[in-house]
């Protein structure tokens, strides 16, 4: 079953990754909505993108992602693995989560943005690295904590609809 957790959640972490690809497939500034304010301000002002153009991608990405992963575990946990109660359905959503968490914090932040040109966008170069120190020990701490959060929390709801 382990296996079966650790390829679901590879599946997951690539997901993220195909979204990013199609994200940034005319430019990182298309994804421009995930990186700070002075990126997004310097981008309105070379006339790359708009105020409003990143509002709508950001609030689209949360929109179809969030809900999507969220279906993804769901539907792997306790549709294709079946499992039982709040205990078993834990562990299963925080392997799969943390397995995303680890893919976005090595391949996409570490690798992908921090060490190719993929996510460069022309003008905003003086930003760089466009994920600070802090910003990865944020996303590590939040991501630890908050795949575990979420995981207890989708848990506990399946267990109480399934009861």
């Amino acid at each position: 079953m382990i296996a079966q957790v650790l390829v679901e959640g590879l599946i997951l972490g690539l997901l993220l990754m195909g979204i990013c690809a199609f994200g940034i497939r005319n430019g990182a500034v298309g994804m421009v909505h995930l990186y700070h304010q002075d990126v997004k301000d310097r981008c309105v002002e070379l006339g790359l993108t708009t105020h409003e153009k990143i509002s709508k991608n950001s609030k689209l990405f949360k929109t179809i992602c969030v809900p999507g992963y969220v279906l993804y575990v769901l539907i792997c946990v306790y549709g294709v693995n079946g499992a039982k109660g709040f205990q078993e359905g834990f562990w299963q959503l925080f392997v799969i989560l943390s397995v995303m968490n680890l893919m976005d914090r090595f391949l996409v932040d570490g690798w992908w943005v921090g060490h190719t040109k993929a996510w460069i966008i022309p003008g905003t170069e003086e930003f760089r690295p466009y994920i600070t120190g802090e910003d990865k020990r944020k996303k590590w701490i939040m991501g630890t904590i908050g795949m575990a959060v979420i995981s207890a929390v989708l848990a506990g709801i399946a267990a109480l609809v399934m009861h």
